[in-house]
This record gives structure tokens, C-alpha cells and sequence, in this order.
């Protein structure tokens, strides 16, 4: 598909995905609080009512972009599979890529965890941040050598599951 450029309009394709992609491209140049449906369009050279009829709002469209974090989050967390190696490793290198996807996308990072912008009950979000903290309470769970359900986490699985989140999430932000 065609991606279009700062200033180059859009043709064809995926309109909703060149969107979000514009979306991205701005919040990494302008920052979030940059980031508003007209600057999008701009940016994907479309007219201003395109991203309000693909998003509904800012929210909208930013709890999208948040999901889209989310998933690629999850996906980070789950390529450091258990192949042999000591569990301490592995879980080493879940807690570095949980950092690097912080590192290497500073903005979506924020906006994954910026709750007074995003609708958390959007399903995309919904669904996507669900599956994040489903893969860190399993990480959780395998240092601890049980089974974890995040919707039945007992008082110490909790507790752990907290301390180690905010462990890695400070480290992260720092």
C-alpha cells in the first residue's frame, strides 16, 4: 500500500491503516499533545473529515494507535521464547525487550499508559491491553511456577505481579 509522505497526498489503499501511520509520524515529530485529527490529515494529505469518519474523535484515534502499541508490546514480550534457556535468561530478556519497546517507541510507549486520552473501552484497546497483561501475569506465573488468570490473580500473584510490572515499567520510564 501506498504510504504517503508529509505532504504528499494520499492516492489508494488502506485509508484507516495510512491514518493511524500518519498519526504515528506525527506524535513522533510533535509529540502527543501535537497530535489532533487536522494534523493527521495533513499529514496523510487527506481531507480533515477523513480521520473523523475512520475514528469518531482524538480518542478514537489515539486508543487505536494505543492498541496498535499494545499488540506490537505483546509480540516484543512473546519473541523471547523459552528455547533452551536458563529461566533466569529468559526472563532477562523479557524485562530488556519490555525496555527496548520503550526505548525504541518513546511515544507510543506514553500513550499506551496515558489513561485520560484513550477510551479503555474501546474493544481494539480493550482486547489489546488485555492480551499485554495477559503475556506479563504469564511471565509472572513462570518465575513463579504456577498457572496465573489475570481475572482471578490471589492476593500474592497480584502482589508479584505488581512488584516485578513496576519494577521493569520505572525502570522503563527512567
Amino acid at each position: 500500500a501506498h504510504k504517503p509522505e508529509r505532504g504528499q497526498p494520499y492516492h489508494h489503499g488502506d485509508l484507516h491503516e495510512a491514518l493511524l501511520l500518519a498519526a504515528k509520524r506525527v506524535a513522533e515529530r510533535d509529540g502527543l499533545n501535537g497530535l489532533s485529527l487536522r494534523a493527521v490529515a495533513r499529514e496523510a494529505g487527506v481531507s480533515h473529515a477523513a480521520p473523523a469518519h475512520h475514528f469518531g474523535d482524538a480518542t478514537g484515534l489515539l486508543s487505536e494507535l494505543a492498541a496498535i502499541g499494545f499488540k506490537q508490546f505483546s509480540a516484543a514480550l512473546g519473541e523471547t521464547a523459552c528455547d533452551g534457556r536458563t529461566f533466569e535468561a529468559v526472563t532477562q530478556g523479557r524485562a530488556n525487550a519490555y525496555v527496548a519497546f520503550a526505548r525504541e517507541n518513546p511515544c507510543l510507549f506514553q500513550l499506551m499508559f496515558r489513561a485520560a486520552r484513550l477510551d479503555h473501552e474501546k474493544p481494539v484497546l480493550k482486547e489489546a491491553s488485555r492480551a499485554a497483561f495477559s503475556r506479563l501475569a504469564g511471565i509472572v506465573g513462570a518465575r513463579r511456577r504456577e498457572d496465573i488468570t489475570p481475572d482471578r490473580l490471589t492476593l500474592p500473584q497480584a502482589a508479584d505481579v505488581a512488584r516485578i510490572w513496576s519494577l521493569v515499567h520505572g525502570f522503563a520510564m527512567l
